[in-house]
């Protein structure tokens, strides 16, 4: 196995083939000005008076073809039924009823006079792996919770899930300690728990039973969709994973650890996905034989991809590394930019941004409507929250804009995009080291927010190598000075 690329470097890695090769032999300044001047003819400019069709209705057009050519999974039981795969959508749906059977979810019954009915429907999808191969086509049957009334059909609907930090200090841990890492997936999880309401719903269309049309599914456990769905599953996972010995961590709701004598295992919980790791491979197999029994489980074996994240090891140098080079050549491609020329980094020292770039009225105002601003600054925040954390900068101030972003706005996000180009390889590794420690780093920009004088604030802090946390954020005080304003970053992040 290569070496993972690591995303924190002091030295200059070597560049990829793709990424040394410039058009027509330029140099990388000229190529850089030429970007700048693609980006910069996006959008017309103000002065000018000619009714034209500018780069970024073309951009959003791009957008939304792109999407609709790569969209395989259809949108209702009639469309999956004429699809070429309708035999294996219904085999999934069947097999989605069958799993509702077992586990009891509902009876038939009369619905009484007064009680509202949940509307209901199918939902497919296509399951690809690492590399975008079709992996197996999977259905669920979900409620329309929308149409739920609070204090009738539910009460209360908080769910946590394991932070990204947790996930991260976990993969740490187990680079560090040469831990075995594996993943298992929760079939129809949320079947699982147990309601408390009385929620009546209408029968799965293409299954209602001939001669009972007129009777509705009284729900004795919670489906998909459901408010409280979510809810109830943790519920159920938190009682009986305690009961194998399992605690708790106070800090984050979804993070479990079991220790005996010098053994012990993680397990990190994210909605129906489950990572375990152990420092001993008895004690994990006995947790999945446990998992297994009291829930319908899939064992995936070694983890290598969760969340969009693909996981790298390289056991004989004890390196682990998190990858989403799938995942942003995906955002690429969604936004036309899977062509584009790389850039060196995603925002400039030299910018700043403000209110005042925002427009206010004429036909740029209206041109910027069509452009997916807030659509691609979320795939790239995706990115930055899971491995990228030298993208927290760019997220951090164009995320500021969001209501009503110009297009010096727009012109960033695609730099930041033209920067994701050429960077989509780089890992966020993790490493054993000689001693593990948290190393912390904290930073402030004076005074960049031209709109409140405010400082930005930065910190990351590394464990086993790699970056566990990180942050960009505007502070919160208004500081006179450098040192002032660095003081409170080093506050911000230790608090």
């Amino acid at each position: 196995m290569s070496t993972p690329e690591t995303l924190v470097s002091t030295e200059p890695e070597p560049q990829d083939e793709e990424q040394k090769t410039v058009p027509g032999g330029s140099s990388p300044q000229q190529y850089q000005h030429q970007q700048d001047q693609e980006i910069e003819n996006d959008i017309p400019i103000r002065r000018s008076q000619r009714v034209r069709k500018p780069a970024i209705s073309i951009d959003y057009e791009v957008y939304i073809v792109q999407d609709m050519k790569s969209e395989e999974d259809p949108t209702t039981f009639e469309e999956a039924m004429r699809s070429p795969h309708s035999s294996k959508w219904r085999a999934t749906m069947e097999d989605e009823l069958k799993s509702m059977k077992e586990n009891k979810v509902w009876d038939l019954e009369e619905i009484p006079k007064g009680a509202k009915t949940v509307g209901c429907k199918w939902v497919y999808k296509t399951k690809r792996d690492s590399k975008g191969k079709i992996e197996r086509y999977k259905t669920r049957f979900v409620a329309k919770g929308f149409t739920q009334r609070e204090g009738i059909d539910y009460n209360e609907t908080f769910s946590p899930v394991s932070t990204k930090d947790s996930f991260r200090i976990i993969m740490a841990l187990v680079a560090h300690f040469d831990q075995e890492l594996h993943q298992m997936d929760v079939k129809t999880a949320f079947l699982n728990g147990e309601l408390s309401e009385n929620v009546y719903m209408a029968q799965p269309k293409g299954f209602v039973i001939e001669g009972k049309e007129k009777l509705g599914c009284r729900l004795m456990r919670s489906i998909y969709s459901l408010k409280q769905a979510s809810r109830q599953w943790y519920i159920k996972f938190d009682e009986t994973i305690r009961r194998f010995g399992f605690e708790e961590n106070k800090e984050d709701n979804c993070i479990y650890a079991k220790f005996l004598g010098r053994k012990y295992i993680f397990l990190v919980l994210y909605v129906d996905d489950i990572l375990l790791a152990s420092s001993d491979m008895a004690l994990l197999l006995d947790t999945k034989r446990f998992l297994s029994s009291n829930f319908d489980m899939k064992d995936m074996g070694e983890a290598s991809y969760v969340l969009g994240i693909e996981i790298q090891r390289d056991k004989n140098r004890g390196i682990l590394g998190l990858s989403q080079k799938t995942y942003i050549e995906n955002v690429l491609k969604r936004y036309g930019m899977h062509k584009s020329n790389p850039n060196s980094i995603p925002i400039l020292q030299s910018e700043k941004f403000g209110m005042f770039q925002c427009l206010e009225k004429g036909y740029e105002l209206e041109q910027m409507k069509s452009v997916p601003y807030a659509s691609a600054l979320e795939s790239i925040m995706y990115a930055q929250v899971c491995t990228r954390p030298d993208l927290a900068l760019a997220t951090g101030l164009l995320g500021r804009f969001q209501s009503n972003p110009g297009k010096d706005h727009w012109k960033a996000i695609k730099r930041t995009l033209h920067y994701m180009q050429g960077t989509r390889g780089l890992m966020l590794t993790f490493r054993k080291t000689y001693a593990l420690e948290i190393v912390g780093y904290s930073d402030a920009d004076l005074a960049r927010c031209k709109d409140t004088l405010k400082s930005t604030s930065g910190y990351v802090f590394l464990l086993a190598g790699g970056a566990i946390s990180w942050k960009s954020a505007k502070q919160s005080v208004v500081t006179s000075s450098t040192m002032y304003a660095k003081f409170i970053a080093c506050f911000e992040a230790t608090g």
